[in-house]
């Protein structure tokens, strides 16, 4: 495939880096403060990935909905890492509807992450059968991370609160009062270069159970972004991670 990039920071060279051990090319860079880029901004006609098969999106979140627009209307299909901005995925399914793409988007595209919210869930659901046990949570991030909770966090936390019927809400801020016990706390630590870490806890009087997935790197996350824009290949509409999982695992 030939791949065009919107934004070029870590997340983007290492996708640059996987894309090519894959056998790709990438054939545009568009990133406004990189010296590098073949271009500086997403251009309202489309001429900045003219010559990609799929664009793949790791910016900020208050670009993404404007490159989603017009990466629809050049009519490439677009992979989006970018996280934070989910308030406009009812306009985004809009745009891809009207523009036949395909379009896959993510809070998480490390293939291992996506295994770790199956394992989240099915053990949810063992816990969900037993009401001694209290459920928690807390994510660990490099400090350079622009958004907390991450994506990945509040994903698990809706993982949890979908498959445990006693929680009914997340809390993800300092409580000043006790939590109710409808409430699952999920907390945010940010500090030094960790790649991401995220941890789930169920705690009973007799013992604790913790799941944790650890990432090394960002290689993961660059891997799957680049694994699902190989399966967005031929096909047409909106698409999160879980349907590649599962089609990946069917």
């Amino acid at each position: 495939m030939k791949i065009a990039l919107i934004g070029y920071g870590k997340m983007g060279r290492e996708v640059e880096r996987v894309a090519k051990l894959r056998g790709h090319t990438v054939c545009a860079i568009i990133d406004k403060s990189e010296p590098a880029a073949t271009y500086k901004e997403v251009d309202g006609s489309g001429s900045c990935f003219k010559d990609a098969d799929v664009v793949i999106d790791f910016t900020m979140p208050a670009a993404a909905l404007t490159n989603i627009s017009r990466v629809t209307a050049a009519g490439k299909n677009m992979v989006v890492g970018t996280t934070g901005w989910y308030d406009s995925i009812t306009d985004a399914k809009q745009l891809v509807g009207q523009s036949g793409i395909g379009f896959i988007y993510s809070s998480n595209f490390s293939v291992g992450v996506n295994v770790f919210y199956r394992i989240v869930e099915a053990a949810a659901r063992l816990v969900n059968k037993v009401p001694e046990y209290d459920v928690f949570g807390y994510e660990l991030h490099h400090s350079q991370k622009l958004d907390s909770p991450s994506g990945t966090a509040k994903s698990i936390a809706e993982i949890l609160l979908k498959n445990i019927g006693r929680k009914k809400q997340a809390q993800y801020e300092k409580l000043e009062r006790r939590i109710n016990p409808d409430e699952v706390h999920f907390a945010s630590i940010r500090g030094g270069s960790i790649p991401g870490t995220h941890v789930v806890g169920f705690d009973s009087e007799a013992d604790t159970i913790e799941l944790k997935h650890t990432a090394r790197s960002r290689a993961g996350f660059a891997l799957g972004a680049v694994m699902a824009a190989e399966w967005l290949k031929g096909k047409k509409g909106f698409f999160t991670m879980n349907d590649f999982i599962s089609d990946f695992f069917r």
